[in-house]
């Protein structure tokens, strides 16, 4: 998949139509746009992630998050992101438009596809998104609808981040400390890998296997199943209704923070105890310290799983108790067994044997060698198995997969959980007290308490917090809300399937039911043998990477990819096979760890999509650098565009070593404040018109 073209309407700094050609020149895959900064590259970038998923875009990276949170919420940004010329000159009407070329859609023959999605900002409420394939207007796009059609066809948005990123910030991806956090990048190397698709075609066969089933019901079992599948339904819904109240409310959120952040501007310049610049300083610290206080709640709902079992010490000793003997009982059984079948086979091969005619051998001759046999075999080749009581129930028969995971939470709770627990609670504490006194130094500088519109000003934000804080409270509850709906939907899930596999198949469907089985199995046998195969080759790819960037060679000996169930995690090793901690690399390391890793992401997946860099150097030393140049940028898609600052993030000599991979080069010109436009120069003239254009510029 290449992009051939994009064009920006009046969309923020880029007044009137811009077209950008990004169409290859032979097998040279790199395309170089720059500009100085606030010219508009990360504008640029911006756009593309707004044109593919509109709202959803804060989804994507927390850069584009925090640019609608500054805005005040998504309706805000929207609505900001017309050209202030154009607003001037009332054309209200702003849009951004991808072509896309070389687009596999299974079923669906096309030469080119092309997103435009565009928004009124006089009339409109939302954007429109039209996808023509060919031309014309996509009727699989409508009947999907065209959200869906981006997602399942073009790009899913869990992966949008390795494609559209900033190479400064993509460090996030060697900070991931919160189960949330690793979830979602799990959800994210799963798609990128391509197991989720297996494990998707898995669930909708076991779904089919149900609903074939259910169909043999008696009336009466027909009629609990559908009091349950009723009662998902409205859980779902439920579910929808909670997510919903709680984006309204988010937005609302950011709203108002955003009004308040401009009255506590206002409350410091009246005051004049500190300037703008300093309440800048001030107001990052407070971010930083709030994002790491939302951390440690996150990491402590994480353990609120774990927290009932620890107060359940003594129960879950005696479970864990129960499930060794039980594991005892089975091997004693099996054992068992091996001693009578020992016994029973040495008895025959005695019979067997040619016996003199003067010996005769009685029954109680027989019963006394075969006790003796057997208590002797158990002496001596069994004597390791563990007695217990005659009377001994099975109670609860778990896998040695349940055992397993049950053993190490119990460990958890034993060994890390209670360190863990303090721990947090310890960071946490700290971290609010931070908190509060840069929250007081703030307000120590809103001066002139006495003057009528300072206190008006204070009477407003006053009640902008409180409502914060009602919003926080019922976002929570709303939350809370939703975990007790999802358990009550997985619980009534788990009844009807259990419901449904008891039910005896019908003579006509019988077939039907053995075939989805043979699937279903093979499926299962297929993704395990896949994700070991994926683990391994993930595993080479990410530290081949690191050994061709890092010039600390030997310095991660060793990579390990964890995959347990949906869990995906990566684990870097020194020569001594201990555990690197990712977040103990400097950001330089944390950067080239991070661009290893989506090499090797692009390498194991089955998905062709150009790759957009801003900030490509930051961080990087001179070494560092000329590897980036000259293994990773070349090779990790046929599509690559970089945003560098000349001189700065792309030397001379730098550029040089590229060049050869270079297809094109475009220059983003400031026309005047509220104008930039696109001018595409050739590749061994770039430089020296940069230099020429802006050396000298202020």
């Amino acid at each position: 998949m290449i992009i051939k073209e994009i064009e920006l309407y009046n969309f923020r700094i880029y007044k009137g139509e811009n077209k950008i050609d990004l169409s290859a020149k032979g097998k040279k895959n790199i395309t170089i746009i720059s500009g100085r900064n606030g010219f508009g590259k990360t504008t640029f970038l911006m756009s593309l992630v707004w044109c593919m998923y509109g709202r959803n875009m804060q989804e994507v990276d927390d850069l584009y998050k925090k640019e609608i949170e500054d805005q005040g919420g998504y309706s805000k940004y929207i609505s900001n992101s017309l050209n202030r010329l154009a607003k001037a000159e009332e054309d209200h009407n702003f849009h951004v438009s991808i072509k896309f070329v070389d687009v596999n859609i299974p079923e669906v023959p096309c030469k080119e596809i092309i997103i435009r999605r565009s928004y009124n900002a006089l009339t409109s409420t939302s954007e429109e998104i039209e996808i023509l394939i060919d031309g014309y207007p996509s009727e699989l796009a409508k009947e999907v609808g065209h959200e869906i059609f981006i997602r399942e066809f073009i790009m899913p948005i869990e992966i949008a981040k390795f494609f559209f990123f900033d190479a400064e910030k993509i460090v996030n991806l060697a900070e991931v400390t919160t189960n949330e956090q690793r979830k979602r990048l799990s959800r994210a190397y799963s798609e990128v890998l391509g197991i989720k698709k297996y494990e998707d075609i898995k669930g909708n066969l076991e779904s089919l296997q149900l609903k074939i089933r259910q169909e043999s019901a008696s009336a009466a079992e027909r009629g609990q199943l559908e009091k349950l599948k009723a009662e998902v339904i409205s859980y779902e819904g439920q579910i929808k209704e909670n997510e919903e109240k709680i984006s309204e409310l988010r937005e609302h959120r950011t709203e108002l923070n955003k009004e308040v952040r401009d009255i506590q501007e206002k409350l410091i310049r009246e005051g004049s105890l500190i300037t703008i610049e300093e309440l800048q300083k001030i107001r990052e610290q407070e971010e930083l310290l709030t994002k790491q206080q939302q951390s440690l709640q996150n990491e402590l709902k994480d353990s609120y799983d774990i927290i009932p079992f620890a107060i359940a010490g003594d129960k879950f000793l005696e479970v864990s108790k129960q499930l060794e003997n039980e594991s005892n009982y089975k091997a004693a059984q099996f054992k068992e067994e091996n001693v009578k079948g020992v016994t029973s086979k040495i008895l025959t091969d005695l019979d067997d044997e040619p016996k003199p005619k003067d010996i005769l051998i009685t029954h109680e001759i027989r019963r006394f060698y075969s006790d003796a046999f057997e208590k002797l075999i158990r002496k001596h080749f069994f004597s390791d198995t563990p007695q217990l009581p005659d009377d001994f129930k099975v109670l609860h028969d778990f896998s040695d997969t349940e055992k397993n995971e049950l053993l190490a939470l119990l460990n958890n709770i034993k060994l890390s959980f209670r360190e863990s627990f303090k721990r947090i609670n310890s960071e946490y504490n700290l971290t609010r007290n931070e908190l509060n006194t840069i929250r007081r130094r703030i307000k120590d500088a809103e001066a002139n308490q006495e003057n009528p519109i300072i206190a008006e000003l204070r009477r407003r934000k006053e009640e902008l917090n409180t409502e914060i804080i009602r919003i926080d409270d019922t976002i929570d509850s709303l939350n809370r809300e939703i975990g007790e709906f999802t358990n009550e939907k997985t619980q009534r899930g788990k009844r009807i399937e259990e419901l449904s596999r008891k039910l005896n198949v019908s003579e006509k469907n019988k077939e039907k039911d053995a075939v989805l089985t043979r699937n279903i199995n093979n499926l299962k046998d297929f993704i395990s043998k896949f994700k070991a195969r994926k683990k391994v080759s993930l595993e080479e790819q990410i530290l081949k990477g690191l050994e061709t960037l890092m010039h600390k060679k030997g310095f991660i000996k060793k990579v390990e990819v964890e995959i347990i169930g949906e869990d995906i995690d990566i684990v870097l090793k020194n020569s001594r096979s201990e555990e690197i901690k990712k977040e103990s690399l400097s950001k330089g390391e944390q950067q080239m760890y991070a661009t290893a890793l989506l090499r090797g992401l692009v390498e194991e997946s089955d998905i062709q999509f150009p790759v957009f860099i801003d900030s490509p150097m930051q961080k990087f030393d001179e070494q560092h650098a000329e590897n980036i140049i000259k293994y990773f940028y070349p090779n990790i898609s046929d599509q690559v565009v970089i945003f560098p600052l000349i001189n700065k993030e792309l030397t001379e000599r730098e550029f040089n070593l590229l060049s050869k991979h270079i297809s094109k080069t475009i220059l983003i010109n400031s026309v005047h404040d509220e104008k930039s436009e696109f001018l595409p120069i050739e590749t061994d003239e770039f430089l020296k018109t940069y230099n020429r254009m802006y050396n000298h510029a202020n």
